[in-house]
């Protein structure tokens, strides 16, 4: 039988029907005499692995099933219906969560509430279910590139809790114009999985980032957008940092670098996603304790981007500048436990450099957290203060941040600044 013929028969139309990837999987490895120890050994894998990809696919690591698709020869537009990911109503890939959703959903409310989350939880709620489930389009007549944009201001202003109001509409919005199979709308849906991973890695929702950045990964691959497939390959590296899988996080982002430098770097926009994959390539290594790799990677991108100009045109997916990389320098030393190279990094640095809340947050939380690791408290509690002023969600969303006020109020609490800044971030009765 022919291989169109084959991906067109009635046991592939059934496994469609019934969401079966694996079993997509498993019936094109047994057509090529395979057993799944030949199928593990070119994708890096177990035959146990291989195993349990074709039992559950759907519940698999979408990279890892991807790869074992395209192994066997499984088309492109049959994975997708296999997956449920583009037809005319529902999506109905599953989360990748242990599987007694009402105990699940209790279990990660309670734990949103001891963060001090407790406003955006049912929010954070109805952006998981719209992965598990997806609502139907709501037919808005504003164009989709419009609503993207506001979405990213809203990120970029600090706004996470009507940031995240407007995603599950966007998500079902994107999904329903990839129905065309333009790449343009693959590109389109796949930054929208980016900025949902985004905003929930900023929200310590690290499960769920991991899901939305791997069907950010998926789209930009069909999109066929190198800058876009960065923007997944980026956001995918970060949440696997915090997921403690730094192996796994230098790989992504480093194949996200050799991709952006096959281009050629012959534009602005290529050449900014090149400088941004440095400073993530570079913060990566620090926070993995390689001194010398964040060093050099560092060191590149203020390379890449001396050229870049110092405010970033309106719209651009990587609006780095010289600026932005000194912030990232910040951050490394800072992840290097060297709050004296840390410091001087900043020096001279401020938040009118920026043009978005919350880049000129970041400026002052992030030293902050130099000023915190240095041993100045009152310093530091000034300048989380002043991050609050422009946008309260950057000190009070943030788990990390919160972490380091709590540190503070529990040792200082009698420091200037400190009780206010306590009450600030929501953690001072």
């Amino acid at each position: 039988m022919r291989a169109d013929q084959f991906w067109n028969s009635g046991t592939v139309h059934s496994l469609i029907a019934d969401l079966d990837p694996g079993g997509l999987i498993r019936i094109g490895r047994q057509g090529l005499g395979w057993r799944q120890a030949d199928l593990g050994a070119r994708i890096g894998c177990s035959a146990s692995t291989v195993s349990r990809l074709e039992q559950c696919g759907r519940h698999a690591d979408l990279t890892l099933l991807r790869h074992a698709a395209k192994e066997v020869g499984v088309p492109t537009n049959v994975l997708v219906a296999s997956l449920g990911l583009t037809g005319p109503q529902r999506s109905k890939v599953a989360p990748e969560w242990p599987h007694c959703a009402e105990e699940d959903r209790m279990r990660r409310r309670t734990l949103l509430a001891v963060a001090g989350l407790a406003a955006p939880a049912a929010l954070l709620t109805g952006v998981e279910d719209a992965f598990a489930s997806m609502p139907d389009p709501t037919g808005s007549p504003v164009p989709l590139d419009r609503r993207l944009a506001q979405a990213r201001v809203l990120f970029d202003g600090g706004k996470n809790t009507e940031l995240l109001k407007r995603m599950p509409s966007l998500l079902a919005d994107a999904h329903h114009a990839t129905r065309s199979r333009e790449e343009a709308a693959l590109a389109r849906l796949s930054a929208t999985y980016s900025l949902a991973s985004q905003v929930l890695t900023k929200l310590g929702h690290y499960e769920q980032s991991r899901l939305a950045a791997d069907r950010a990964t998926l789209y930009a691959e069909w999109s066929n957008s190198p800058i876009v497939a960065a923007a997944a390959a980026r956001e995918m590296s970060i949440v696997l940092r915090h997921l403690d899988q730094p192996a796994a996080a230098e790989r992504h982002i480093h194949d996200a670098v050799s991709a952006i430098e096959a281009t050629g770097l012959t534009t602005d926009a290529q050449a900014a996603a090149y400088a941004q994959m440095l400073c993530t390539t570079s913060y990566t290594a620090a926070r993995a304790g390689d001194r010398d790799q964040a060093a050099s990677m560092i060191r590149e991108a203020r390379r890449a981007a001396r050229d870049l100009p110092s405010l970033a045109p309106a719209g651009r997916l990587f609006p780095i500048t010289p600026a932005s990389v000194r912030l990232y320098t910040v951050g490394v030393h800072w992840a290097l436990a060297d709050p004296g190279a840390a410091m001087e990094a900043g020096r001279g640095l401020h938040a009118g450099q920026f043009t978005t809340a919350e880049r000129q947050c970041r400026v002052h939380t992030d030293l902050g957290r130099v000023q915190w690791m240095a041993g100045k408290p009152e310093q530091a509690a000034r300048s989380f203060l002043a991050a609050a002023r422009i946008s309260v969600g950057e000190i009070r969303d943030r788990p990390s941040i919160r972490k380091t006020v709590a540190e503070i109020h529990r040792r200082h609490p009698r420091v200037t600044g400190v009780r206010e800044l306590a009450t600030v971030a929501g953690i001072a009765a």
